[in-house]
């Protein structure tokens, strides 16, 4: 059966390399558009059209998957869509022209939504897990089609964890495409959702509970990082926290604003000789 991959994340990239190593190696694959990116803004394609070309792969990049040009593009090269990590909202006509399975971090149907992993781990679950659904008009709503556990470890970070449900994910992906399970409505009354991760959501409250800092450090690290406020309204940037024997947020490793990362202990030293 043919396929078409729509994604865009690097989470998104290491499933479809996965993907492509099977008989249901995609087609086409569509991603989003070139945006800016670092400290220079350079004109950046996502971690999916990289990949995707790396394995000599069809790409295409439109502004919107919800034109008939474009439903019509990826209708002639598959009858099955795979979404994992898209990042924008498929509407009609694409939505109910072809068969559509959604790759999505979390056991639904807790955690729909942007951020699955790194609220899994802020909220302290010990387990969470990949679940295959048909893509609906709601988000993240359709039925599941397969979905497995994956225990959080109290080390995790998001690097850590993410990891695993790429393997995991892609895994029961395949399964789907090969075995063709039924799909089971989600139970909506254990819906949670994963809101986008903000600035607020970014930078630790020394008033909270040490072990909530130690999690958002973790679930944040190490692409979008924690963060501390400054006096002079900079921010310094955590890498690396515990919850110290007395039960205070103990800081390991630290990015100074303009800076690079570097042991909290050095930090402080070079502010002591200031």
């Amino acid at each position: 059966m043919s396929t078409a991959y729509l994604g865009t994340s690097a989470f998104a990239a290491a499933v479809l390399e996965r993907l492509a190593a099977t008989p249901h190696r995609p087609a086409l694959v569509v991603t989003r558009p070139d945006r800016p990116a670092g400290r220079g803004r350079v004109l950046t394609p996502p971690p999916v059209a990289t990949v995707a070309r790396e394995l000599g792969l069809e790409v295409i990049q439109p502004e919107s998957v919800n034109t008939d040009e474009v439903t019509d593009r990826i209708a002639a090269s598959a009858e099955t869509v795979v979404v994992c990590a898209f990042g924008a909202i498929i509407k009609e006509p694409l939505l109910s022209r072809l068969e559509m399975l959604n790759v999505h971090p979390s056991l639904l149907p807790r955690w729909r939504g942007a951020a699955p992993v790194e609220r899994a781990i802020i909220a302290g679950d010990d387990q969470t897990g990949a679940s295959i659904m048909r893509v609906t008009a709601g988000l993240d709503s359709g039925p599941v089609c397969l979905a497995e556990a994956e225990p959080i470890r109290p080390d995790d970070d998001y690097a850590s964890l993410a990891a695993r449900l790429e393997n995991l994910g892609a895994r029961l992906l395949v399964r789907v495409l090969d075995e063709r399970p039924p799909c089971v409505e989600q139970d909506e009354a254990g819906v949670t959702y994963a809101e986008k991760i903000g600035p607020a959501d970014r930078t630790l409250d020394p008033d909270a509970p040490a072990e909530l800092n130690e999690r958002i450090v973790r679930a944040l690290h190490p692409h979008i990082g924690a963060r501390l406020a400054l006096p002079d309204g900079t921010f310094l940037g955590v890498q690396r926290a515990r919850v110290g024997d007395d039960g205070s947020l103990e800081l390991l490793e630290v990015q100074p604003p303009g800076g690079r990362p570097m042991p909290y202990a050095d930090y402080l030293r070079g502010h002591a000789a200031r």
